[in-house]
């Protein structure tokens, strides 16, 4: 039997880029969203792993860039308080959009026998639709946590659209999700 992976995309960010500023905030709305679902993960030993930009910078690891933003105030700051890894954690440090582009996670997914993905992070639009069109190429069955992915408020529904329409995830509500995995 397949193991549920919890997979939280680009939430750790300096929000130093065009839109930046408009996207912190949803990002941390989605933080909070994203938390109590990570509990839930930890409490059932299910695998949480974190898929974030390296920033450009190729001479750190996922926990040095989670310790910058821990010391970065604002959302950067917020947000790391929320979702700072624990030791248990898995993470892959990912050069473009989809977290399967270049990084060893479909390796880790098959060594975890994980799956359905349960897709959450920032931004919608871009990151996790990459990651999910990739993870159902994979044949891999896609979970998006509505309430736990931000996204600029005027591409969010045409991206949940496009999930939904192409059949590459299902878009699920924060309710919803626990019960769904217990029958996958």
């Amino acid at each position: 039997m397949r193991t549920p992976a919890l997979l939280i995309v680009d939430m750790f960010s300096c929000f130093d880029f065009p839109d930046g500023e408009r996207l912190a905030h949803c990002a941390v709305e989605a933080a909070h969203a994203i938390h109590p679902i990570r509990e839930a993960f930890d409490d059932s030993d299910w695998p949480v792993i974190y898929a974030n930009d390296n920033f450009g910078n190729w001479k750190c690891g996922f926990r040095e860039l989670a310790d910058e933003c821990l010391r970065t105030p604002g959302a950067p700051q917020q947000i790391a308080r929320t979702l700072f890894p624990k030791a248990d954690h898995y993470s892959v440090l990912k050069p473009k959009h989809s977290a399967f582009l270049s990084t060893p996670l479909q390796i880790l997914l098959q060594q975890l026998e994980a799956g359905p993905l349960v897709l959450t992070g920032m931004a919608l639009d871009s990151c996790v639709l990459a990651t999910a069109i990739d993870a159902n190429s994979r044949e891999y069955q896609c979970l998006v946590v509505e309430q736990a992915v931000a996204c600029l408020p005027e591409r969010r529904s045409p991206s949940l659209d496009v999930l939904s329409q192409s059949g590459a995830a299902r878009v699920v509500s924060t309710s919803a999700l626990l019960p769904s995995l217990e029958f996958t």
